[in-house]
Order: C-alpha cells, then structure tokens, then sequence
C-alpha cells in the first residue's frame, strides 16, 4: 500500500481494522515515516477522543476508546530488554485491548510463541510504503 497524502491513510485504518486479531501491534519505520501520525488515524476510528501524541519522552501513553485501552510504546530510548521490563510492558500487553509498539526491535524476540500484528511504513521521499501482517 502507497500513501503520497495525509488523508490517505485512512485508506490504511480502513484496511487495517478489519484484520486485527491480535493485541499486539509492532510498528516499524525509520524516523519521521508517519508511524505516530497512523497511531492518531487509528485511535481515532476505534472511538478515542484522546489527544494523541508521540510517546518518545513518556514511553508509554495510555488512550481510551469504547472497545478498551490502548497503550501506545514508543521503545527507541532503551538499550536492553531490562528497561523495557522495568516500564511493566507485561502488564500492559495483559490489560489491553490493544498495544502498539514503535521501535519493538529490542523487545521483538521476546513475543516469541505470541500472536502479534507487524506494520512497516517506510519513507521513500517520494511516499510512504506500508505493509501490514
């Protein structure tokens, strides 16, 4: 999938949603590639009226939407799998409707045996190029 304009990526929620079986999102793409700006387009059609922002200080964000919580990660600021369970990322992935993770390299062999969702938005100056499984 192809994305040349902000508006497009509603195309991208819309083919998304349907697919998601699992709480576990894993978002990939190098920085800039618009992987907070699909966090807000998603949230906002599962229902949140939360402001979303990028959790690159946070960590973590926390949104509501009508269907449960969704935790927003954004992983790029720890340097071993110790910090990310020192942030409790157990309990979160346990007490969610849905996790979406920015930056999950680090973390990424520990889903190991669990069912998760990976997107990859990759900026190639002239668009966005988006595959989701």
């Amino acid at each position: 999938m192809k994305i040349q304009s902000l508006p497009e990526w509603q195309h991208i929620v819309d083919e998304v949603i349907p697919n998601l079986k699992y709480n576990i999102l894993l978002l990939k793409g190098n920085l800039g590639a618009g992987k907070t700006t699909f966090t807000q387009f998603l949230l906002k059609n599962l229902g949140s009226e939360d402001e979303v922002n990028s959790p690159t200080y946070s960590i973590v964000n926390e949104y509501n939407t009508p269907k449960g919580k969704v935790y927003h990660f954004d992983l790029y600021r720890l340097k071993n799998i110790e910090e990310v369970y020192d942030i409790g990322i157990e309990e979160y992935l346990d007490n969610s409707f849905l996790c979406i993770i920015e930056w999950p390299e680090v973390y990424e062999d520990e889903l190991y045996g669990l069912n998760y969702h990976t997107m990859s938005i990759v900026n190639t100056g002239e668009n966005r190029e988006v595959t989701f499984d």
